[in-house]
């Protein structure tokens, strides 16, 4: 394969956004933000989509508007019946099971989360770190910044050979404009956006080989 190093997002790339769980995260954001934090509820989409735009999470513009205890928000919005959403796909852990490059969890939700995402998929085996929020703190993706701590955690020092696999457009340009191969999960027509584009594991080799279908 051409690449060393692929990171991959966790939230609706490791598994599709029909389950439903990144929407439940989502409302649980919203009853912290009401119930432990006492912003309006008819304020908190707006607010919400602001520090989205602004910061990259939910949690950076928090943490930078309002005293916020982020553990507290990343233990509550995470607390959710994982077996209700998730179920391991047999043909992306062959997927993953072939790739010999060196894969990593690059995420803006914590380890915890992460690790109970890959015990749920049952996917445990196949990255060799996580990358979180709090690795990248103060920043999140798709800064400059949090690539280039990935990159360092990945121990490597060209992003010319890593990937970085999103379900987020705005994350894969980032990707691109750092340098690294940005491949834009869950779509199937190529945009400015990323260099390419899968919506089917079995198609994700090729494309590390740089083909793409």
């Amino acid at each position: 394969m051409r690449f060393t190093t692929v990171f991959f997002d966790l939230d609706d790339t490791l598994y599709p956004a029909s389950t439903g769980l990144w929407p439940a995260i989502k409302e649980r954001m919203n009853s912290y933000m009401d119930e432990r934090m006492h912003i309006p509820r008819d304020e908190i989409p707006l607010l919400r989509e602001k520090y989205f735009r602004e910061y990259g999470t939910t949690l950076r513009g928090l943490q930078a508007k309002h005293n916020v205890d982020v553990q507290d928000f990343l233990a509550y919005v995470h607390d959710l019946p994982l077996k209700d959403y998730l179920r391991p796909n047999p043909t992306q852990q062959k997927v993953l099971a072939s790739l010999t490059t060196r894969n990593l969890i690059f995420t803006n939700a914590d380890i915890p989360h992460a690790r109970r995402v890959l015990r749920q998929l049952q996917l445990e085996g196949y990255f060799a770190d996580i990358v979180d929020v709090n690795r990248m703190d103060p920043y999140c993706k798709p800064s400059p910044e949090a690539f280039k701590i990935a990159l360092n955690v990945a121990g490597e020092s060209n992003p010319s050979t890593c990937v970085m696999i999103d379900d987020l457009p705005h994350t894969t340009r980032a990707a691109k404009e750092f340098g690294l191969y940005a491949i834009l999960y869950g779509a199937s027509a190529l945009g400015p956006d990323t260099d390419a584009v899968f919506d089917d594991w079995p198609q994700l080799p090729a494309l590390l080989n740089g083909n793409r279908p």
